[in-house]
């Protein structure tokens, strides 16, 4: 069976990528260049694809910055000093990322044949994110089960898989390491330098789900 894998390179998409690697399925990752402030994620997403030996790793250009409205896209908003707990909605929030990325993973995976498309959402530690949620991706389901051709006239099923959906960032992170994921390779900094800020959202997170796992985070952060 074959599962595309919305691969950004960071650590919840890697982990996620190692959950469909381990049900045996044969592996399309899918990224995309969408003009990202923190586009070295996109190196780390070429270089995990490669880890896991995949057939085909397509990435897609899209300039989302030409809308932009968020911190990862404008390089005149910066990315904030902000409680990765907080319940608004943060500024480094891209408009329909999830949306725009999940109807690009459903048509790839109606071309390629695709049973699966897996995508690393989490709705428990995240940065408030709308299209991280539950609700968002049962939505999208119910739309991708009358998308396409496959699912409307073939009666073909395309699941939307959130193996990560309601994990913590200290299970995500003991899952990875459980599954063999290539952790050192992930980077989940906003700003994009080539050590990890270690003060925004994300890398927050990430440290604290290393701590609370009892691990040592593999990759370097700024002093």
């Amino acid at each position: 069976m074959k599962a595309v894998i919305l691969l950004s390179g960071g650590l919840d998409s890697t982990v996620c990528m190692a959950a469909a690697k381990n049900k045996n399925y044969d592996l399309y990752p899918i990224s995309f260049d969408y003009q990202q402030r923190h586009n070295i994620e996109l190196e780390s997403a070429k270089k995990i694809a490669k880890f896991f030996n995949v057939k085909k790793h397509l990435i897609i250009n899209t300039n989302m910055n030409a809308i932009g409205g968020s911190a990862l896209t404008d390089n005149s908003i910066e990315v904030p000093d902000r409680d990765p707990d907080g319940t608004d909605v943060p500024i480094t929030y891209v408009p329909a990322r999830n949306l725009i990325f999940l109807s690009y993973a459903l048509g790839y995976a109606e071309v390629l044949g695709a049973e699966y498309v897996y995508i690393g959402v989490n709705a428990v530690d995240y940065s408030g994110y709308p299209d991280c949620r539950p609700d968002f991706i049962k939505k999208f389901q119910d739309l991708a089960d009358y998308a396409t051709k496959a699912t409307a006239a073939e009666h073909k099923k395309i699941e939307i898989v959130t193996p990560l959906q309601n994990l913590s960032k200290k299970d995500i992170v003991l899952l990875g390491a459980k599954l063999g994921a290539p952790l050192s390779m992930t980077r989940s900094c906003y700003n994009g330098g080539e050590k990890a800020c270690g003060h925004c959202d994300s890398c927050k997170l990430r440290l604290r789900g290393f701590e609370e796992a009892g691990l040592k985070d593999p990759i370097e952060y700024m002093e």
